[in-house]
């Protein structure tokens, strides 16, 4: 909030924080940066938990909601809401929570039997499907909505408000005893299923729980500041490493407010006069790390 081409001393901000008013600061801090830094914790968190949440699950690195589907599916019904009704603010993140709740379901019901890899696979014919649906909604749309539209789908922190840090807030709160649980279930499931039964976690019901959770902590910060690409992807393995292979919640959910921060702080000022969307830079970072999984997923399995 204090760096970039408009700098602000700790003093000056702490007095504002107070109620001070400086001309000019006041103004790009308060009704800015401390929205954008707010939001773009509180998205990344969220969909850092997302993703580990996944990933852990059902044991693949690539099952993340962004790449089987979940994020579009919330991003379809969240454009079709803004695009055909007209709908902002808290209507956007109901709809975009009855998209993904809905895609989440239709890939469970179809990879029924299948295995992680067939719901992964499923999953990704369900992105492109939305992707397509999206791009159908937006050549209906008139110019000023589908500009709009385009840089929320990028994933961007600009048009952060006080309202939707609100809404965002307030939802990550009432979530937090899902979180607590959910967190407990993660670990027991990590052992296994049946190591799981065995030590007296209801497998199925902790499995649904965690679906749940993890839909509502991918369509919340979507419909705040639009799919921000790859950070539920990369958020999981990065802390998984930090804390010694172990899946934990918390530290997913620092690991995806840090790389969101880092890397909006990267797109407004990476070009001078140009304040690109967050979703550019981080989409930049995951797209190598994607192939790179691949490629040594591939390795893997010729290798066996």
């Amino acid at each position: 909030m204090l760096l970039g081409s408009y700098t602000v001393t700790i003093p000056d901000f702490f007095a504002m924080l107070g109620g001070k008013t400086i001309p000019g600061a006041s103004f790009i801090i308060m009704e800015n940066k401390l929205p954008q830094a707010l939001l773009g914790l509180l998205a990344g968190a969220s969909f850092g938990m997302a993703g580990t949440i996944f990933q852990s699950m059902l044991r693949n690195p690539l099952a993340s909601p962004d790449i089987i589907g979940i994020s579009y599916g919330a991003s379809a019904t969240a454009v079709a809401a803004m695009v055909i009704f007209g709908v902002r603010g808290a209507g956007v993140s109901v709809a975009a929570i009855i998209g993904a709740l809905l895609v989440a379901l239709l890939i469970t019901l179809l990879a029924r039997g299948r295995g992680g890899t067939g719901l992964i696979l499923i999953g990704i014919g369900a992105a492109a499907f939305m992707q397509a649906a999206v791009t159908f909604l937006l050549s209906r749309a008139d110019i000023n909505n589908a500009q709009e539209v385009i840089v929320w789908l990028t994933g961007s922190l600009n048009s952060a408000n006080w309202e939707r840090v609100t809404i965002l807030t307030v939802a990550l709160v009432v979530l937090l005893p899902l979180i607590a649980g959910g967190s407990r279930d993660l670990r027991g499931l990590a052992l296994g299923d049946d190591t799981a039964a065995g030590l007296g976690f209801n497998v199925p019901r902790a499995r649904l729980l965690l679906t749940i959770l993890g839909v509502l902590l991918a369509a919340l910060p979507t419909a705040a500041a639009g799919p921000i690409s790859f950070v539920a992807f990369l958020s999981g393995p990065i802390a998984k490493r930090l804390n010694g292979g172990v899946a934990s919640l918390p530290l997913s959910a620092l690991v995806g407010a840090a790389i969101v921060l880092a890397g909006n702080f990267a797109a407004v000022n990476a070009i001078p006069g140009t304040s690109l969307p967050v979703g550019v830079v981080t989409g930049a970072l995951g797209a190598p790390f994607l192939l790179w999984l691949l490629i040594s997923s591939n390795r893997a399995n010729q290798g066996g």
